[in-house]
C-alpha cells in the first residue's frame, strides 16, 4: 500500500470520527436541552399558587397546586368503563339479582341497591339512594349523621370543628347543606407536605385497640391505609359515647370473616332483624381491605395504589394517576408492571376467577333465600325462640359469610382462595340450618317443600317483602327536588365567606 493511500485512509478516518463527535455531542445538547426544559417545566408546575388551609374541603382549590393530579381525579366521573362483571356506570343490583331484595328484607339495602360509581359522585350518590330516606328537617332522619363519614373532605373539616362524637351525633340531614365536596385530596394528604395522612378517627382507634402506631407505617403501607379508612367492614357503636353512633371497625379479633363474626357475637349486635326468618342479621359493609390482606398481592407488599393507582407520566413529569379505577381499566400500567403476559391472558385469569366465585356465591344465595322462607313458614306454624335460636343464629352466619363475599369489592381477584373457603363455609352452614329446618317443620305437622317464592324480578320481590315503592319513590322524588337544592344553596352562601378561602401567592 502507498504513502498516499494510507494517508488518504487517515483522513478519511479522521474526517469520520470528527463527524460522528458533532452528532454525538449535537444529540447530547438536544437531551440536556430537554432535561433543563423538563426540569423549568416541573419547577413551575409545582410552584405554590394558592394557600391551602389545614382543613381545605375544595378539590378545585389544591388542583391550583397540583393540576395534573387534579385533572386525573375528574376521571372518577368516567362512567364508560365496562367489564364482564359490571364496570363504573350505575347498575341496579336488585334488577340484576332480585334474590338480594330477600335477603335484605326489612333493611335499607332491599329498597336500593346500585352499583358506587366513581368517587367524584359520592355525595350525589348518598343523595339519590333509597336508603337514606327523605328527610325533610334536620331531625327528621332517617339516617345518622355517621352515614356521611367517607362521602366528602368536608368531614374531617367538620370533626375538627364539632368533636368526633359530636360529629357521630344527629342526623344525615343535619349535614346536608355542609358535606358538599366529593372525596378527594384533603381525605388523603397533608396539606402543607402533600404527605399521605389518616383523617377517619375509626382507623386510627382499630389500630390502637391492635396495639400498633400507625404513625409508624411505611409509606407503602400507608398507600392502602388510607383506602382502608372507608374501604371496610364497620358498624354503629350505640354505647361508646351517649347518643352517638359511633363508627368502629370490627378488628379486635382479626380480619377474616370468623374474627369479625365472633366480635359481633361476643357484644351481641346486629345491624337489623330480618322481617321474615326474624334472625338477628349482620349486613357487611365493603370489606375490600380486609379481604386484600388476605390475598397474594399483600403479601408481595403490592398496595391499593400500586394497582388502582399506578404512575402515570405526562409531559415528562412522572405522578400518580388520580383516576382511582379498575385495573382492568388500565391493564398495562397495572397489571403488566409485573405480569408480563399478554392483557388477554391477564383479563382471562380474572374473568376465571371472577366467573368460579360467583358460580358458588349464587347456590348459597339460593339456599339463604329457601332458609328466609322456611324459617318464617316455621313461625306461621307456631314455632317457638327455642325452636328457632340455633337456626337464627345459622342463618345469620351463613349470610354473613354471604355478604362478606358479595360486599368486599373485587375479592374474587383480590383473594379468591380465601373467598371461596368463606363461601363453601356459608353453604355448609346454610345446608346444615335447612335441615334444622327441615325437622323442625315436620315436627310442626308440616310434611312438604316449601314453595321457592316468585321473586323472578326486582319488583316481585319487593312486593313479596312487603314494600311500597311507589310511595318510597315518590317521598324520594320531592326529597331531591326541594330539600336538595335548598342543602346547595346553604353551602353556596357559606363559601362565600369561607374561612378557609384560599388568598393567591405574589
Amino acid at each position: 500500500m502507498t504513502t498516499h493511500s494510507k494517508s488518504s485512509k487517515r483522513t478519511l478516518l479522521n474526517w469520520g470520527l470528527f463527524i460522528a463527535t458533532v452528532v454525538v455531542v449535537f444529540l447530547l445538547g438536544l437531551l440536556a436541552s430537554s432535561i433543563i426544559e423538563r426540569r423549568a417545566e416541573a419547577a413551575y408546575v409545582n410552584v405554590p399558587k394558592a394557600e391551602i388551609g389545614q382543613f381545605e374541603p375544595r378539590n378545585e382549590v389544591w388542583g391550583q397546586n397540583y393540576p395534573r393530579e387534579f385533572q386525573s381525579y375528574y376521571g372518577t366521573a368516567d362512567t364508560t368503563f365496562r367489564s364482564k362483571h359490571n364496570g363504573n356506570a350505575t347498575i341496579d343490583m336488585l334488577e340484576v339479582d332480585p334474590r338480594l331484595v330477600v335477603l335484605w328484607a326489612g333493611y335499607g339495602f332491599a329498597k336500593d341497591y346500585k352499583q358506587g360509581r366513581g368517587h367524584y359522585y359520592a355525595v350525589t350518590d348518598i343523595h339519590n339512594t333509597l336508603r337514606t330516606g327523605a328527610p325533610k328537617t334536620p331531625d327528621s332522619g332517617p339516617m345518622p349523621s355517621t352515614c356521611m363519614t367517607c362521602k366528602s373532605p368536608d368531614v374531617p373539616r367538620l370533626m375538627n370543628q364539632k368533636g368526633v362524637a359530636a360529629f357521630y351525633t344527629g342526623t344525615f340531614a343535619e349535614l346536608g347543606p355542609e358535606v358538599v365536596n366529593p372525596i378527594g385530596c384533603a381525605d388523603c394528604h397533608d396539606n402543607e407536605t402533600m404527605n399521605l395522612t389518616i383523617t377517619r378517627p375509626a382507623l386510627v382507634e382499630a389500630f390502637e385497640r391492635m396495639e400498633r402506631d400507625i404513625k409508624k407505617v411505611s409509606h407503602q403501607e400507608m398507600r392502602s391505609l388510607v383506602c382502608a379508612q372507608c374501604h371496610v367492614e364497620y358498624y354503629f357503636d350505640k354505647k361508646k359515647v351517649d347518643g352517638a353512633q359511633y363508627l368502629t371497625f370490627p378488628w379486635d379479633n382479626g380480619f377474616s370473616a370468623e374474627a369479625m363474626e365472633e366480635y359481633y357475637d361476643n357484644i351481641e349486635f346486629s345491624d337489623w332483624t330480618h322481617s321474615l326468618s326474624k334472625a338477628p342479621m349482620l349486613k357487611a359493609q365493603h370489606p375490600g381491605y380486609e379481604t386484600y390482606m388476605t390475598g397474594i398481592h399483600a403479601q408481595r407488599g403490592v398496595s391499593c395504589a400500586d394497582c388502582h393507582m399506578p404512575y402515570k407520566s405526562e409531559g415528562g413529569q412522572k405522578f400518580t394517576d388520580h383516576k382511582m379505577q379498575s385495573p382492568l381499566n388500565n391493564i398495562s400500567n397495572s397489571c403488566q408492571v409485573c405480569h408480563r403476559e399478554e392483557a388477554g391472558t391477564l383479563l382471562a385469569n380474572v374473568y376465571e376467577r371472577q366467573d368460579k366465585i360467583l358460580e358458588n356465591r349464587d347456590k348459597l344465595e339460593e339456599l339463604l333465600v329457601r332458609a328466609h322462607v322456611e324459617a318464617k313458614k316455621a313461625w306461621d306454624l307456631g314455632a317457638t325462640e327455642t325452636n328457632m335460636k340455633d337456626i337464627l343464629t345459622g342463618i345469620r352466619h351463613a349470610q354473613w359469610r354471604w355478604d362478606y363475599a358479595a360486599a368486599s369489592h373485587g375479592a374474587s381477584f383480590h383473594s379468591p382462595v380465601e373467598i371461596g373457603r368463606v363461601i363453601s363455609t356459608g353453604i355448609t352452614i346454610a345446608q346444615e340450618t335447612r335441615i334444622k329446618l327441615a325437622r323442625l317443620l315436620a315436627d310442626l305437622d308440616f310434611n312438604q317443600e316449601v314453595p321457592y317464592p316468585d321473586i323472578a324480578t326486582k319488583a316481585k320481590a319487593q312486593e313479596f317483602i312487603g314494600l311500597d315503592m311507589a310511595k318510597l319513590n315518590a317521598e324520594k322524588q320531592e326529597f331531591l327536588t326541594t330539600v336538595v337544592p335548598e342543602w346547595k344553596k346553604q353551602a353556596e352562601e357559606r363559601e362565600k365567606t369561607y374561612d378557609l378561602k384560599p388568598e393567591p401567592k405574589n
